[in-house]
């Protein structure tokens, strides 16, 4: 039923003609999903030709409240913070304090990665890390109530108390496969702070945030009083809110970014714009390369799909109360970025940012050689029923 719900939105789209704005086709997708799903708050951008062409937040802050969602309104990027916090790692890599391919414990001063059966043949470098190739362990973080007693990362990296997670190990041969580990990132946090002796927001504010012109996100955790006044309230999957309104997470590269669209926008054209050697405040136009070349099933910080003019670069995210999606070309200055203030299984977000990909005629969306679908018509109470199933 999802294919066809699918194709329900793209025949909608054809019928709205080549009259109508491309706002309007976008908005009236949202519309549709956040009143379909119960959706207390979005808030989107879209790029196109290299320059964000719509910011706009849609819905409430919080169920039942009265204030609305804006392009300001900050929410959880949950693992969308991987790739930025992995463009903070690269910097360090073009200044000559950290090797892509070298140990990470000759950078790593606080703490070490425990050596076993695993790393005697191969050693923890920061390009496995980026890549999830690694051989890490803990896939992700659960965060931390408002009320809970917050570990520091050396807690989290040994699994002590009041951590919530496994010590973070090495379980499987380094390079050997993929696998997906939230706790690589935070090896990488420590190596981070290690080697720049400055707390991981500030270094991220400073030396990324700010050149980025993201300036409205931050690391911190947890949040300021003033930026807690203008962040949206995580939902659960019942759509009643997240106790204390969201989890804090110290595990900060991994899942700790306080962001917009808006700001992520910046982020996505920063790094189209650094690949194509037009502005590159953060890495060069070869490493920005290096970062959106396939390595064991990623790239360095962001998942990859297609080649040349159809590729793009992507990461989606879920924190407790938030998901996000984060999809961009490499070479046609196209992208969007979607962030609602619940957890929805639906795959609502893909469906609107497929929406985009059709309206805004991403090269893949052009290109895409499968058959066309069939389009079926079914009773709309049918429809209503299975939505999101």
């Amino acid at each position: 039923m999802r294919a066809v719900g699918y194709r329900h939105i793209a025949f909608a789209l054809s019928l709205l003609g080549a009259g109508c704005a491309f706002a309007d086709n976008v908005d009236n997708i949202v519309d549709a999903e956040m009143k379909r799903r119960n959706i207390p708050g979005l808030s989107l951008v879209i790029i196109d030709g290299g320059k964000i062409v719509k910011s706009k937040g849609y819905g409430v802050t919080e169920n039942g409240g009265g204030t609305p969602v804006t392009t300001s309104t900050l929410f959880q990027a949950g693992s969308i913070s991987k790739p930025v916090a992995a463009i903070g790692a690269l910097h360090l890599v073009e200044q000559g304090k950290l090797a892509l391919d070298a140990d990470v414990n000759t950078k790593l001063t606080s703490w070490k990665v425990p050596d076993s059966e695993f790393t005697t043949e191969k050693k923890v470098t920061l390009r496995g890390i980026l890549s999830h190739s690694a051989g890490l362990t803990v896939h992700g973080f659960p965060g931390y109530a408002s009320d809970a007693r917050m570990p520091t990362v050396l807690q989290i990296l040994n699994g002590e108390k009041p951590a919530k997670t496994a010590p973070i190990r090495v379980s499987v041969l380094p390079g050997s496969i993929f696998r997906y580990s939230g706790g690589g990132y935070t090896v990488m946090q420590q190596l981070t702070v290690d080697v720049t002796r400055t707390p991981f927001a500030d270094f991220m504010r400073e030396k990324v945030l700010l050149p980025l012109g993201m300036r409205d996100s931050d690391f911190a955790q947890p949040l300021t009083r003033e930026k807690a006044a203008i962040a949206a309230s995580g939902h659960l999957s019942g759509r009643n809110v997240v106790p204390g309104r969201w989890h804090t997470y110290p595990e900060m590269a991994a899942a700790g970014l306080w962001t917009t669209p808006t700001d992520l926008g910046r982020f996505a054209m920063g790094v189209q714009q650094s690949l194509a050697g037009t502005a590159n405040p953060i890495i060069s136009a070869a490493m920005t390369r290096q970062m959106l070349t396939l390595q064991k099933n990623m790239g360095l910080g962001f998942a990859l799909e297609g080649t040349g003019k159809s590729q793009e670069f992507a990461h989606g995210g879920r924190d407790e109360g938030f998901d996000a999606r984060l999809a961009a070309t490499a070479e046609t200055g196209q992208g969007a970025v979607v962030m609602i203030n619940v957890n929805d299984n639906s795959r609502m977000m893909n469906r609107i940012m497929a929406a985009i990909r059709t309206t805004y005629k991403w090269p893949a969306a052009v290109t895409d050689a499968r058959t066309p679908p069939k389009i079926v018509y079914a009773d709309p109470n049918v429809l209503a029923r299975v939505s999101g199933r």
